[in-house]
């Protein structure tokens, strides 16, 4: 494999080792991860340079190849299947074939570009930065927008007034505002649990080497490299561990950015599968919302609309989830001082946060921004909902009112005809059974 920028094979024989070792899935370790392997290693050098560990021309080569890696100009020199060892170690060893490579002569890729590092820290560690980095700069915001999407179309629906639902069965009225004040709601919490889980994510486990213990490093060697990294970065989170046996033996904090990833595609589904149901119809089914209509919805109807963008996102919230079971069983399987199902790991939580962070943008803004209510069919559903009765309770009883409303529903006829023939006062009726009250509840 040949770079784009250079022309030449920049990778060596451990990297050929791996390469031909796993021919299995076709996919390599997510590009972010490598990314992010080379700044570390950039910033590893720089310090082992300031430390007097490494001398300051040799350290400048490597950190200035590193920058290039980070950058993206030599992506086509890690080559190797992201289904290989469980530690990272053919990845760590790529990046320190290629960087030694760009760097030249009298640059060794282990005595001096792994130098105070192991597989056992640096990738585990390139993988949290990669996944702190994009969950803080891609999902955080896109999660963001849709927040403001939803609140905005909350403001615009909040005399929109409509039936209540419970068990898909009518219940007393609500308004549309407040549906969609409730979805807003959960992308804020969604992004509470998200910048929660990052917290621990942040927690590198850089400096530990091997086993957790630090052994052939410097013992400033990780704290100046943190430091460098988080002014370099932005990313505030970035921090020592509690422990380094801790950091070294699991990967728990990637399981629980996970798991909150998988609450927030939770929350999407139940919130997909609302607007694909309100906007049903229009007119054979609930028909209380128009979805934009983005392209033809079938070869052979014609004028159909689908709810496309809800269904985007019910199929990325379904991998969301799947991916989150594989990176639970991969968290569980640690043995002793090294969890080895990294690259599981980072494979499954970056493609997560990735999917995510674009469907809830597409949502956003090919499908919520252009929603508008079908006044036509939330009237309607308003008007039919008999559990309007429940608003009477007070005054009449729930027994009676369950009389009442079980004759309207036998007969047919309407709520307030019922009401008055079983000697409810009209008065009364008529105001106590106002649908914006109801629906505005005990506000």
């Amino acid at each position: 494999m040949t770079d784009a920028k250079t022309d030449k094979q920049l990778w060596g024989g451990e990297t050929a080792k791996a390469v031909e070792n796993f021919p299995i899935s076709g996919e390599t370790v997510p590009v972010s991860v490598v990314r992010w392997l080379a700044r570390l290693k950039g910033a590893a050098a720089a310090v082992n340079g300031e430390l007097g560990l490494l001398d300051k021309r040799r350290a400048g080569r490597i950190e200035k190849a590193a920058a290039e890696i980070g950058a993206g100009k030599h992506d086509a020199q890690f080559p190797i299947d992201v289904f290989q060892t469980g530690s990272g170690t053919s990845t760590n060893m790529n990046a320190n074939e290629v960087i030694a490579n760009l760097a030249g002569s009298g640059v060794h890729a282990n005595d001096h570009v792994n130098m105070g590092q192991s597989s056992n820290d640096v990738f585990p560690s390139a993988v949290h930065l990669a996944a702190l980095d994009v969950a803080s700069n891609e999902l955080l915001p896109a999660l963001k927008q849709l927040e403001r999407a939803f609140a905005k179309k909350a403001k615009s629906f909040e005399n929109v007034v409509k039936a209540g639902r419970t068990h898909l069965m009518d219940a007393v009225p609500v308004t549309l505002g407040q549906e969609f004040a409730g979805y807003a709601a959960q992308m804020a919490l969604g992004q509470e649990r998200v910048q929660a889980a990052l917290v621990h994510v942040g927690q590198i486990p850089l400096g530990g080497t091997a086993t957790g213990t630090g052994l052939n490093t410097h013992p400033r060697f990780a704290e100046k490299v943190r430091a460098r990294l988080k002014k370099e970065s932005g990313l505030k989170q970035i921090a020592p561990p509690l422990d380094p046996f801790e950091a070294q033996a699991n990967r728990d904090a990637l399981v629980e950015l996970s798991g909150a990833v998988k609450v927030v595609a939770v929350s999407l589904t139940k919130i997909a599968g609302d607007l694909a149901l309100m906007g049903s119809g229009p007119r054979a089914g609930i028909g209380e919302l128009f979805l934009p209509e983005l392209q033809k919805g079938s070869s052979i109807m014609p004028g159909k609309v689908n709810p496309v963008m809800p269904e985007v996102m019910l199929q990325v919230c379904a991998q969301v989830i799947g991916n989150d079971t594989a990176i639970t069983v991969a968290g569980m399987q640690g043995q002793f001082e090294l969890n080895v199902r990294i690259p599981l790991i980072a494979r499954n939580l970056l493609q997560s946060l990735h999917l995510l962070s674009s469907a809830s943008r597409a949502l956003a803004e090919k499908c919520v921004d252009g929603l508008r209510a079908n006044r036509a069919g939330t009237d309607a559903s308003a008007g039919a909902t008999l559990a309007v009765a429940t608003a009477l309770n007070g005054a009449i009883g729930y027994d009676l009112g369950a009389a009442i409303v079980k004759k309207a529903t036998d007969s047919g006829r309407p709520l307030r005809e019922i009401a008055l023939e079983e000697g409810v006062d009209a008065k009364l009726y008529d105001e106590t059974i106002d649908l914006r009250r109801i629906a505005r509840g005990n506000a």
